[in-house]
C-alpha cells in the first residue's frame, strides 16, 4: 500500500516536477509476467525515478546499509526503502551473492518485475562499468527476459555526494527485451554467464551512449581512493 502512496501521492509527483522525465520505449516492458529490468546506475535518484515511470510495481535489490542505520533517521530510512519496494541484501561475505540471487528469484517466481544494476554500485564518474554476472544467473535460472534501461542525465542532476538534486530534465530509455532462452540450463557455465552479462551491458551502453570501462566499478573506486591513477579503457563491443 505504502508503495503506491509514494508513487502516486508523495514521491512520484515531486520527482516528475523536479526531473521532468522523458520516457522512451516503455512499451518494451512486459505488461505482465516476470522480467528483469537491468539499468545503469548514475545517481541515488535512480532507485525512485524508474519505479515512478513504470506502470507496474518493481522491486530492487538494495544494499543492506540502507536498512541498518542508527537512530530515528536510520529507522525512517529503512521504513522508506521498504515502502518503496526495496529488498535489503548484505553485500559482504561469501554468502552475499547467493543471498541476492535467492531474493531476486523469489521476486521473479511471484511473476513480478525485478530491478537490478549489473555494475553492482553507482558510477562515481558517469561512465558505464563492467557488469557482474549475477544478472545472468537470475535471467537464466528463472528463464525470464531482460529489459535494458538507460538513465540519462541523472548523474548531472544528482552526482554522488549531492544531497539535493538539481532541477533539470532526464531521460529514461527502455530497450527491447533480451531473450536468453538459447542458454537454458547453462547457468553454471562461467563463459556463458560472462557472455550474457556482456550482452546486457552492451545493450545498456547502446541506449545510454556512456563511455565504457572494462573494469568493475568497485575495484576502480578502491584504486582511486588509494591514490592510483586509473586509465580509460573502452573495449566492449
Amino acid at each position: 500500500m505504502f508503495y503506491y502512496v509514494l508513487k502516486y501521492v508523495l514521491l512520484g509527483p515531486l520527482l516528475r516536477l523536479v526531473f521532468r522525465p522523458r520516457i522512451e520505449g516503455l512499451e518494451n516492458v512486459p505488461a505482465s509476467g516476470p522480467a528483469i529490468i537491468a539499468g545503469n546506475h548514475l545517481s541515488f535518484s535512480d532507485h525512485f525515478l524508474m519505479p515512478a515511470v513504470l506502470k507496474r510495481r518493481i522491486t530492487f535489490l538494495a544494499k543492506a546499509e540502507y536498512f541498518t542505520g542508527p537512530g530515528l533517521k536510520g529507522r525512517l530510512t529503512a521504513f522508506f526503502f521498504r515502502g518503496a519496494g526495496q529488498i535489503p541484501v548484505d553485500r559482504s561475505g561469501k554468502e552475499a551473492g547467493q543471498a541476492a540471487i535467492r531474493e531476486g528469484l523469489g521476486v521473479l517466481r511471484r511473476g513480478e518485475l525485478l530491478g537490478i544494476y549489473p555494475e553492482g554500485t553507482r558510477s562515481h564518474d558517469g561512465r558505464l562499468y563492467k557488469g557482474k554476472v549475477g544478472v545472468a544467473v537470475l535471467a537464466l535460472t528463472a528463464g525470464v527476459p531482460v529489459v535494458p534501461c538507460a538513465m540519462i542525465g541523472t548523474f548531472e542532476a544528482q552526482p554522488p555526494g549531492r544531497v539535493v538534486p538539481r532541477i533539470r530534465p532526464v531521460t529514461i530509455r527502455f530497450g527491447e527485451p533480451l531473450d536468453f532462452s538459447r542458454y537454458a540450463g547453462m547457468e553454471r557455465e562461467k563463459a556463458v554467464l560472462r557472455a550474457v552479462t556482456d550482452e546486457i551491458v552492451y545493450a545498456i551502453l547502446t541506449l545510454s551512449g556512456q563511455e565504457y570501462v572494462d573494469e568493475y566499478a568497485a575495484v576502480v573506486k578502491e584504486r582511486q581512493a588509494a591514490g592510483e591513477r586509473v586509465p580509460r579503457r573502452t573495449p566492449l563491443g
